[in-house]
């Protein structure tokens, strides 16, 4: 008995090969159901785990990849400036914008962004969609920096202005003061203070921004918090402020103390304190005689006679920091982010006016005295600014200086490190071969003199060259914090733009809104779905209820596929799909309307059968690679939006030829039996 069962499921049929690959069609249907709906899958197996004790496996829960139009997030489009480069350089130099900026979004942290080039009426622009995004104007920021790193130096002669360009110059700046003065007249009358601004402001980032500046603090902007700090909520320059630059009126519009993001509740500080300093053999820079265990029996010892009264003198007896003596360890007020982690750690904890126990970083051992601690706060203001032309306007930001041959090309990596005198944050750049030469070869020349380091047309350091340095590397040191430190490596690390980008258009669409189209989408596809399932069972009858179920079938396996890929879905790639299921039931309707003829002639069911699918087939095939050749067509040529379109109507025409040729003649022979055969009314035929 059990040889006859394994020999007919080794050896079936006829009938018996029909259902086997009709229960291979089912099980792999499921195993891909899993897949679609991994999360109510899960759900399910939990209740049952905890209902009934049955442990059944779990499934993935793999996510669709939404695209912009339906997550929310950004379109930006850029344009390349192509005006310096090489007409034969300029689609290499564009495909460089395009790898440069994708590094840049890695780095800002957006899943998978899309990246695109175009040429078109002689513009060149890269397309950016950022799905996802919460905060779209940070990224634009991040995308449209360009890190020109730069080493310049002194040029020998420097240009002074013309009589003509002194007075342009000056007639400019008087009419600049007396528009700021009426401004100000304005808002003492009662006017709107964003209104003046948005009217008389020159600035192009004030007028941007409708004058608001947002929520700064004093290690945002020190110089604004400084003037601003003493007015009333409310309150507002009492006379225009000359900023050398521009003509400025502030106005407080409110004022609190600065909230740890993740904890309303805690208020974030700034300490001001002063730190005695041992550094011990085998710490770079530091050859005091003193092992490490020795040092650290020394700073003990220290600590038992320090008192808040004799800590300064303590500091310049013993410190090894250089320049320590002098400032008496004194390291001014800093806030959290700017001082090394264990130095922060105590400091921040410890009392106002104690001496922390000693403290472990990698300049040596710290005795830190705290002398004040106070509130971090935040101070909303708003502003009207109106720009004056300078002589460096007119001559130049770098007219002092002279370009090298040395620039961000030539840099192999840039990494945060630690000035070992005071402790700052410096940004340490590593040359590549060629860098390392000719920055040997600057360094050299300039021996006594300056070299000022650039970044985006800024001097940001400009060291005296004592010596030539052979070894290929620079250090940044800017008065960074932290994390200003970190963001100027990965800037850096990122690459320089080869060509100038300007942003030309921006389309920002909310998560809500995205939310809302893939409702409507979903409701689009189920709605058509319905509709054409009740069309081909009304008509079609049995026929039309087992293209339904091929059709179900044909759902569960381009979602998976949707999902396995992954296929970014877009509201056109939504609509590709949409457009596949009538591709789908249409291959169903060549093959049925084929079946009912062949029914009508009287031929018995089997026989109509593969006549309808041999007969139907060339129509089926060349229908449909067509199309398929059409989205070949779109994907290559066409932009992103077209092309979401065509990958998903692609993708369902050519699943759509596997389903109708497999699946819906499998359900079909299914049927094939003497209780259907002798009613071709069922499938649509009358005899």
């Amino acid at each position: 008995m059990s040889e006859n069962i394994i020999s007919r499921i080794l050896k079936p049929g006829v009938r018996g090969k029909i259902w086997r690959t009709f229960i291979v069609i089912i099980a792999i249907s499921f195993f891909l159901l899993m897949i679609d709906a991994g999360s109510y899958y899960n759900k399910s197996v939990g209740y049952l785990d905890g209902k009934f004790g049955i442990s059944l496996p779990s499934a993935p829960e793999i996510p669709f990849k939404l695209g912009l139009d339906l997550q929310g997030g950004a379109h930006l489009v850029y344009k390349a400036d192509m005006s310096l480069v090489p007409s034969g350089d300029a689609g290499s130099a564009l495909e460089g914008v395009r790898d440069v900026i994708e590094r840049r979004v890695n780095v800002f942290g957006v899943s998978e962004p899309v990246v695109q080039t175009n040429v078109s009426g002689g513009e060149h622009r890269v397309i950016v969609e950022l799905a996802g995004v919460t905060d779209v104007n940070e990224a634009i920021q991040q995308i449209g920096e360009t890190p020109l790193l730069e080493f310049k130096e002194q040029a020998t002669e420097i240009r002074e202005l013309t009589d003509e360009e002194r007075t342009e110059m000056e007639t400019f700046n008087i009419n600049a003061k007396e528009q700021a003065d009426e401004a100000l007249d304005k808002i003492k009358n009662g006017s709107d203070f964003i209104e003046i601004s948005k009217e008389y402001s020159t600035d192009e980032n004030t007028k941007i921004a409708e004058g608001d500046l947002g929520q700064i603090t004093n290690q945002d902007n020190q110089r604004v918090v400084s003037l601003i700090s003493d007015y009333g909520e409310g309150e507002y320059s009492p006379e225009v402020i000359d900023n050398g630059d521009s003509y400025e009126i502030f106005k407080l519009v409110s004022k609190q103390e600065k909230t740890n993001p993740f904890d309303d509740n805690q208020v974030e500080k700034e300490v001001r304190a002063s730190h005695l300093l041992l550094c011990y053999d085998g710490i770079d820079g530091c050859e005091t005689g003193l092992s490490k265990e020795e040092t650290y029996e020394k700073i003990k010892s220290i600590k038992e006679e320090a008192t808040p009264a004799n800590f300064a003198n303590l500091v310049v007896d013993h410190t090894t920091e250089p320049g320590g003596a002098a400032r008496m360890g004194e390291l001014g007020w800093f806030s959290k982010g700017m001082m090394v982690e264990p130095f922060e750690d105590t400091v921040f904890s410890q009392e106002v006016g104690t001496i922390s126990y000693v403290v472990e970083t990698q300049f040596g051992y710290h005795l830190i005295y705290k002398e004040e601690e106070r509130s971090i706060y935040e101070y909303n203001v708003n502003v009207v600014r109106i720009n004056k032309i300078t002589e460096t306007d007119i001559i130049g930001a770098e007219a002092e200086w002279k370009n090298t041959e040395l620039t961000g090309k030539n840099l192999d990596r840039a990494v945060v490190s630690f000035n070992p005198n005071d402790n700052t944050p410096e940004v340490s750049l590593e040359f590549d071969s060629e860098g390392g030469d000719l920055f040997a070869a600057i360094t050299e020349r300039n021996i006594g003199k300056q070299v000022a380091i650039f970044l985006d047309g800024y001097p940001i350091s400009v060291p005296t060259v004592n010596e030539r340095i052979p070894s290929g590397r620079a250090v940044i040191s800017g008065n960074f914090t932290i994390t200003e430190a970190k963001l100027l490596t990965q800037r850096l690390n990122a690459g320089a733009l080869p060509v100038p980008i300007e942003l030309i258009s921006q389309q920002t669409v909310g998560p809500s809104l995205g939310k809302i189209s893939l409702i409507e989408s979903l409701k689009a596809g189920i709605a058509g779905l319905i509709l054409v399932a009740i069309f081909m069972i009304l008509y079609y009858r049995l026929s039309g209820l087992l293209a339904v179920f091929s059709l179900t079938i044909y759902g569960i396996l381009i979602l998976a596929i949707f999902k396995l890929w992954p296929v970014t879905l877009t509201l056109s790639g939504m609509a590709g799909f949409i457009l596949s299921i009538g591709m789908a039931v249409d291959a169903n309707v060549l093959i049925f309307e084929r079946l009912r003829e062949e029914l009508k002639r009287g031929n018995p069911y089997s026989i109509a059968l593969e006549e309808a699918f041999k007969r139907a087939w060339p129509s089926i095939r060349d229908g449909n690679v067509s199309t398929l050749i059409t989205c070949f067509i779109l994907i290559q040529f066409s932009t992103s939006v077209v092309k979401g379109f065509a990958i998903t109507l692609g993708l369902g025409v050519t699943v759509s030829m596997l389903t109708a040729v497999v699946v819906t003649k499998n359900f079909s022979k299914i049927v094939d039996t003497d209780f259907f055969s002798r009613r071709a009314w069922l499938f649509g035929a009358k005899k």
